[in-house]
């Protein structure tokens, strides 16, 4: 089983735009700024909208999120503040703010229980694996495929490669996520068949059953490739 994270087991309230203005009331109380104020700097810049461009250089965690400090300076000023976005890392990484579904460790138990092994393959922040332990999750997983840490995104093939070889190659996988393009397009693309969902409104049971049952008959054609643009705003491929 290859899982998407954020908007498929877990979520943080605000995204990174609600990150961002948390961040900003530390060093500009009463700034006025609001989420959707950031959006227009926030559209383009993160590495998952360049998924056909791998990111090898980005290879620590400090190289990372310095090469995101001049995105997050943009949406500032173009939000009309000129701050330092200082606490932009430790506000997203803090796992106080993320909130695990309300099914996601029964599904994933009961898949165990059936004889599935878990891969999480995500576009994220170096300090996902973190967030899986904070949140309860980690022990649920055999491995994370992160694209920070392997520079390349989402739709891309490679990540998907790399999740397969680590998984060792298996007869039969899915993959799990809520992006259209980044999870479902790009699995399928590979052959692997991929069940989008919606944890905050429809919860994990009804793909859990169709993984039981083998429903491969009832998923979505497969998609052209994608060029990772128009994500939806409910992962981190978004906003």
């Amino acid at each position: 089983m290859l899982w998407d994270f954020d908007g498929t087991l877990a979520f943080r309230d605000g995204m990174w735009r609600g990150c961002l203005v948390e961040a900003l009331a530390e060093v500009a109380p009463g700034h006025g700024v609001a989420r959707a104020d950031l959006a227009p700097g926030l559209h383009d810049g993160f590495p998952w909208h360049r998924p056909e461009t791998g990111h090898p250089a980005l290879n620590t965690p400090d190289a990372w999120w310095d090469a995101l400090h001049q995105l997050f300076v943009k949406a500032y000023v173009g939000a009309g503040v000129d701050a330092e976005p200082a606490g932009v890392r430790a506000h997203y990484t803090d796992a106080t703010r993320w909130t695990v579904f309300p099914d996601t460790t029964a599904a994933l138990a009961e898949l165990t229980a059936a004889g599935w092994r878990h891969v999480v393959v995500s576009n994220h922040v170096p300090e996902l694996d973190g967030l899986l332990r904070d949140l309860g999750l980690a022990g649920h997983f055999a491995t994370v495929v992160n694209s920070s840490q392997i520079g390349w995104e989402k739709p891309n093939r490679r990540i998907f490669e790399t999740a397969l070889d680590l998984a060792g190659r298996p007869e039969r996988v899915w993959m799990v996520g809520d992006n259209p393009v980044a999870d479902i397009a790009g699995a399928q693309a590979l052959g692997i068949p991929g069940i989008l969902v919606d944890p905050a409104r429809d919860g994990l049971r009804a793909a859990v059953r169709r993984i039981l049952d083998g429903d491969v008959a009832s998923l979505w054609t497969p998609w052209p490739p994608a060029t990772g643009r128009g994500l939806p705003e409910n992962s981190p491929e978004g906003l």
